[in-house]
């Protein structure tokens, strides 16, 4: 048999995504999830039950922070290509017990693992949310991301450098994927897209932060799975341009990449809503309210570092993304 792609957060959106273009594209993909009940395990359970008939997919329910089990893991499958995308979500605190757990100790324990199992390239995801403070746009990889704001942001910013310096130390190639805002088919519940899809279609009230005047780089997610998927198989070497930037002669020397990987074009949250009304065919019940505090008003990537690596490219505009994610979600609930 092949050997297997590993995929973490299998059951969540990013993964399940992921894992469906692997499939598709002929791989072998063992797809593991704790199914941690962040949001109604449901939707996760319909995304594993989704990928079951492939008889190329092996799903491992399983917990990353054991580190007994995650040895194990890879002692069975010998992966080659890691992409770890499973975390505990959110910028709102609540309890920081499940980021310590999830996006500390189990991310540790996957560096661990593909240091001693001679993994050729480990992909992982961290978050815009890095950017925290930061009010310089767009958003660079090469801009201090030193003042995050929600505890979510600190774990991910924890989690980059944790990954140099296994780069730096151990010489294993590890490449980074700040997200922004990832919108589609399969979504999660708790973010913008859905969470006034769902309202609207229900006639309920939606909450809009500021007037709706917030802007963000909605990113559909089937353009996220393509910029995943190349970079897994690109080798994570020197890239000249960000080494011409970078100040830190040990950051070039290392096997390490970090990538913003989004839209470049955002849009403010008033035209979200008036494109989930015109796909509804329903109008919205708003009610202001302040932006909730780990919050920032506007978000732009800088995707020239990940276009010049593997050609990253994203094409769905917003119109598409939101008018795919309405039929889905009328499919998905039976509306």
């Amino acid at each position: 048999m092949p050997t297997p792609i590993l995929v973490t957060g299998a059951a969540g959106f990013i993964g399940f995504h992921v894992v469906q273009r692997l499939l598709r594209d002929g791989h072998h993909v063992v797809g593991v999830d704790s199914f941690t009940p962040y949001y109604d395990i449901s939707l996760k359970e319909a995304r594993f039950a989704n990928l079951a008939p492939h008889n190329t997919f092996m799903p491992e329910r399983m917990d990353l922070a054991d580190p007994d089990a995650t040895r194990d893991l890879f002692a069975q499958h010998r992966f080659e290509r890691v992409i770890h995308l499973a975390a505990q979500p959110g910028v709102r605190f609540i309890d920081p017990q499940p980021y310590v757990a999830s996006n500390l100790v189990a991310f540790t324990h996957m560096l661990e693992a593909c240091r001693h199992n001679g993994v050729e390239h480990l992909v992982y995801a961290s978050s815009s949310s890095v950017y925290g403070a930061n009010r310089r746009l767009p958003f660079s990889e090469h801009a201090a991301a030193d003042h995050p704001i929600s505890l979510y942001a600190a774990t991910k910013k924890a989690n980059e450098m944790m990954a140099h310096s296994y780069a730096h130390l151990f010489g294993l190639p590890v490449s980074g994927l700040r997200f922004f805002t990832v919108y589609g088919p399969w979504g999660r519940p708790d973010m913008a897209v859905y969470t006034f899809t769902r309202a609207i279609a229900e006639g309920r009230e939606i909450q809009v932060a500021n007037g709706g005047r917030v802007w963000r780089d909605f990113t559909y997610v089937d353009d996220i799975v393509e910029g995943i998927v190349r970079l897994v198989f690109h080798d994570a070497t020197p890239d000249p341009a960000w080494d011409a930037l970078d100040p830190d002669p040990a950051t070039s020397s290392a096997p390490y990449r970090l990538y913003n990987i989004g839209n470049d074009r955002p849009q403010e949250i008033n035209h979200l809503i008036a494109l989930i009304e015109d796909a509804l065919g329903k109008k919205a019940r708003r009610v202001d309210v302040p932006l909730p505090p780990g919050d920032v008003l506007e978000t732009r990537a800088d995707v020239s570092a990940l276009h010049r690596a593997v050609g990253f490219a994203p094409s769905t505009s917003l119109e598409d993304g939101v008018r795919l994610f309405v039929d889905w979600y009328r499919g998905y609930h039976g509306d």
